[in-house]
Protein backbone atom coordinates (compact mmCIF):
# COMPACT_ATOMS: atom_id res chain seq x y z
CA UNK A 1 0.00 0.00 0.00
CA UNK A 2 1.53 3.47 -0.83
CA UNK A 3 -0.49 6.68 0.61
CA UNK A 4 0.12 9.82 -1.01
CA UNK A 5 -1.09 12.88 1.10
CA UNK A 6 -2.49 16.39 -0.76
CA UNK A 7 -4.24 19.25 0.34
CA UNK A 8 -1.65 21.26 2.59
CA UNK A 9 -1.16 24.99 2.15
CA UNK A 10 -1.09 28.58 3.47
CA UNK A 11 -3.93 29.84 5.30
CA UNK A 12 -4.70 32.66 7.78
CA UNK A 13 -6.03 31.99 11.15
CA UNK A 14 -9.77 30.71 11.16
CA UNK A 15 -9.14 29.36 8.09
CA UNK A 16 -9.75 26.12 6.37
CA UNK A 17 -8.24 23.30 4.54
CA UNK A 18 -9.30 19.83 3.22
CA UNK A 19 -6.36 17.26 3.17
CA UNK A 20 -6.95 13.85 1.28
CA UNK A 21 -4.92 10.97 1.51
CA UNK A 22 -5.08 8.70 -1.27
CA UNK A 23 -3.74 5.00 -0.93
CA UNK A 24 -3.19 2.56 -3.63
CA UNK A 25 -3.91 -1.44 -3.01
CA UNK A 26 -7.11 -2.85 -2.98
CA UNK A 27 -6.58 -3.72 0.64
CA UNK A 28 -6.98 -0.22 2.04
CA UNK A 29 -10.45 -0.49 2.09
CA UNK A 30 -10.24 -3.04 5.37
CA UNK A 31 -7.31 -0.69 6.70
CA UNK A 32 -7.99 1.58 9.86
CA UNK A 33 -6.59 4.71 8.72
CA UNK A 34 -4.84 7.85 11.08
CA UNK A 35 -3.11 11.50 10.62
CA UNK A 36 -0.27 12.28 12.37
CA UNK A 37 1.28 15.98 12.33
CA UNK A 38 4.96 16.99 13.49
CA UNK A 39 5.98 20.66 14.02
CA UNK A 40 10.15 21.24 13.44
CA UNK A 41 11.43 20.08 16.30
CA UNK A 42 8.66 18.38 17.94
CA UNK A 43 7.76 14.43 18.24
CA UNK A 44 5.14 13.14 15.44
CA UNK A 45 1.46 13.49 17.61
CA UNK A 46 -1.49 11.66 16.39
CA UNK A 47 -4.69 14.01 15.24
CA UNK A 48 -7.27 11.91 14.17
CA UNK A 49 -8.30 8.34 12.92
CA UNK A 50 -11.24 5.93 11.65
CA UNK A 51 -11.83 2.81 11.11
CA UNK A 52 -11.96 0.57 8.24
CA UNK A 53 -16.04 0.95 7.27
CA UNK A 54 -15.77 5.11 8.45
CA UNK A 55 -18.17 4.15 11.33
CA UNK A 56 -15.75 5.00 14.04
CA UNK A 57 -13.60 7.89 14.57
CA UNK A 58 -10.80 9.14 17.04
CA UNK A 59 -9.55 12.98 17.66
CA UNK A 60 -7.05 14.72 19.83
CA UNK A 61 -8.32 17.02 22.61
CA UNK A 62 -6.81 19.75 20.59
CA UNK A 63 -8.65 19.41 17.01
CA UNK A 64 -11.93 17.93 19.01
CA UNK A 65 -14.81 20.42 17.01
CA UNK A 66 -12.16 21.89 14.67
CA UNK A 67 -11.39 18.66 12.43
CA UNK A 68 -13.96 16.08 10.69
CA UNK A 69 -11.77 12.42 9.22
CA UNK A 70 -13.79 10.86 6.70
CA UNK A 71 -13.52 8.05 4.22
CA UNK A 72 -14.80 7.22 0.30
CA UNK A 73 -13.38 3.85 0.26
CA UNK A 74 -14.97 3.54 -3.51
CA UNK A 75 -12.08 6.31 -3.83
CA UNK A 76 -9.32 4.83 -1.55
CA UNK A 77 -9.05 7.84 -0.08
CA UNK A 78 -9.45 9.47 3.29
CA UNK A 79 -9.97 13.21 4.43
CA UNK A 80 -9.42 15.61 7.13
CA UNK A 81 -11.88 18.62 6.96
CA UNK A 82 -9.63 21.07 8.93
CA UNK A 83 -11.52 24.31 10.07
CA UNK A 84 -11.05 27.79 12.67
CA UNK A 85 -7.42 26.76 12.07
CA UNK A 86 -5.10 28.48 14.36
CA UNK A 87 -1.26 29.16 14.37
CA UNK A 88 -0.15 25.98 16.44
CA UNK A 89 -1.83 23.88 14.13
CA UNK A 90 1.19 24.23 11.64
CA UNK A 91 3.05 21.06 11.39
CA UNK A 92 3.86 18.32 8.68
CA UNK A 93 0.88 16.24 8.20
CA UNK A 94 0.63 12.74 7.70
CA UNK A 95 -1.09 9.69 6.95
CA UNK A 96 -0.53 6.45 8.12
CA UNK A 97 -2.78 3.02 7.62
CA UNK A 98 -2.89 -0.24 8.54
CA UNK A 99 -3.01 -0.78 12.54
CA UNK A 100 -5.20 -3.15 14.05
CA UNK A 101 -7.56 -0.65 16.13
CA UNK A 102 -8.20 2.82 15.98
CA UNK A 103 -4.49 3.53 17.33
CA UNK A 104 -3.01 6.94 18.67
CA UNK A 105 0.96 6.08 18.84
CA UNK A 106 2.88 6.22 14.93
CA UNK A 107 4.51 2.52 15.72
CA UNK A 108 1.05 1.14 15.53
CA UNK A 109 0.79 2.26 12.14
CA UNK A 110 2.04 -0.09 9.11
CA UNK A 111 1.91 2.72 5.88
CA UNK A 112 3.00 5.91 5.83
CA UNK A 113 1.97 8.54 3.01
CA UNK A 114 5.19 11.38 2.55
CA UNK A 115 3.35 14.38 4.81
CA UNK A 116 2.21 17.60 3.12
CA UNK A 117 2.99 20.89 4.89
CA UNK A 118 -0.07 23.07 6.36
CA UNK A 119 1.13 26.47 7.70
CA UNK A 120 -1.47 28.82 9.42
CA UNK A 121 -0.50 32.54 9.92
CA UNK A 122 -1.37 34.85 12.51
Amino acid sequence: VQLQASGGGLVQAGGSLRLSCAASGRTFGSMHVGWFRQAPGKERDFVAAINWSGGSMLYADSVKGRYTISRDNSKNTVYLQMISLKPEDTAVYYCAAASLYLATMPNEYKYWGQGTQVTVSS
